[in-house]
């Protein structure tokens, strides 16, 4: 077996990975009953095909044995999965750490408290806004923020622990205060404002969804002040906006280094946007050994550590930190995956990747392009 050891120096962070994942992101399917303008989600997603329950819980046991530690049942929604309970048993048996990243639109309050019983550790549940108007209006989905509240009461009650996760954009940012205090309401010790990053789907929307840098500045200010203010009370994640930033953050703390993604179909990525990617080796667990994909698959290897770097970020004293920042974004911006991530200032890009979020955020509004994602449950 391959000895694992943490990377802490430039030596060490060499296309050879030695050191086992944290986390596994499992995207158990792609279909949703929402149609959120900034989804994530590939634009040219693979339909059917899942992986059953069984070889989920065959991938949950090697991702055991490989020394994941975190699981983070996702989707689309992952509630969709009729199978979810089979699933999340075969966590439980490879000794995973389960959180459910869900919507909640679609959980009854039996399903839950079944999934408790069975070990369910975590719930991350959305909100696309308190106002109920604004929250329909963006999920296109009837009824939502009421279910979302009735569903964090439910988890309350069972004695989870809460997440709630707010993605920040033009259309919601004027109510983050009402949205870090209905985090406290609702019982969440946990608050994750994530501002959109704009790949796959936001990215035909950016136009209707990028604040202005004031918004993003006063965004800061308040969340800041909150922080101070719910010391001991609330936790706070928060995922920056990077064309108002001056560095670029880690993509998924480092290409390669500590997260795995296993999307339905079973492809497994050092990245969930990174099939945008031309040319990118991406490997199966229903072809290969999961331990093997990741210490050893091509599509890891290509941006792992630092040898692939050109110029600024080759020399850059941070290059240990944000180790290169986001991949997909730098593709989208330039055409080449491994050119520097417009987000930092060091990047030839950088100017016009601002000027864009300049420009649109002071245009009106246009009328969102909406996802449907499909949400049968067969």
């Amino acid at each position: 077996m391959t000895e694992l050891k943490p990377l802490d120096s430039l030596e060490d962070a060499t296309p050879a990975c030695t050191r086992a994942p944290v986390g596994l992101l499992a995207e158990l399917t792609y279909r949703c009953p929402l149609q959120c303008p900034y989804c994530s989600n590939p634009l040219d997603m693979e339909r059917g095909n899942e992986l059953s329950a069984d070889e989920w819980r065959d991938v949950l046991r090697q991702a055991g044995e490989l020394g994941v530690l975190q699981l983070h049942l996702s989707g689309g929604e992952p509630t969709l999965r009729l199978d979810l309970e089979d699933i999340l048993e075969g966590a439980v048996a490879a000794g995973l750490y389960t959180n459910l990243i869900t919507s909640g639109v679609t959980l009854t309050r039996e399903r839950l408290e079944r999934l408790a019983k069975l070990g369910l550790d975590h719930v991350q549940l959305s909100i696309q806004d308190v106002d109920p108007a604004n929250a329909q209006r963006i999920s296109a989905y009837k009824g939502g923020a009421e279910k979302k509240r009735e569903v964090a009461r439910w988890i309350g009650e069972l004695g989870l622990p809460l997440t709630l996760n707010v993605v920040i954009h033009r259309q919601n940012i004027d109510n983050l205060p009402a949205m870090i205090d209905y985090a406290v309401e609702v019982g969440a010790g946990r608050i994750e404002v994530a501002h959109t990053q704009y790949y796959a789907w936001a990215l035909k929307n950016r136009a209707a969804l990028i604040p202005t840098r004031e918004q993003f500045l006063k965004s800061v200010d308040i969340t800041n002040a909150a922080k101070d203010r719910l010391k001991g009370i609330l936790v706070f994640d928060v995922v920056a906006h990077d064309h108002y930033a001056v560095r670029p953050k880690p993509c998924m703390g480092g290409w390669g280094r500590s997260l795995i993604d296993i999307t339905p179909t079973g492809k497994v990525l050092p990245c969930h946007a990174c099939q945008s990617i031309p040319g990118l080796a991406i490997d199966s667990v229903r072809d290969r050994p999961l331990a093997d994909i990741w210490f050893n698959g091509e599509a890891f290897q290509k941006f792992r550590g630092t040898s692939w770097m050109k110029e600024p970020c080759r020399s850059c004293e941070r290059r240990e930190i944000d180790w290169g920042g986001c991949r997909c974004q730098a593709l989208t911006m330039t055409g080449d995956a491994a050119n520097a991530d417009p987000a930092c200032a060091k990047s030839p890009w950088h100017a016009e990747f601002a000027a864009i979020a300049e420009r649109e955020s002071h245009q009106p509004a246009p009328p969102f392009i909406y996802r449907r994602m499909g949400a049968s449950l067969n």
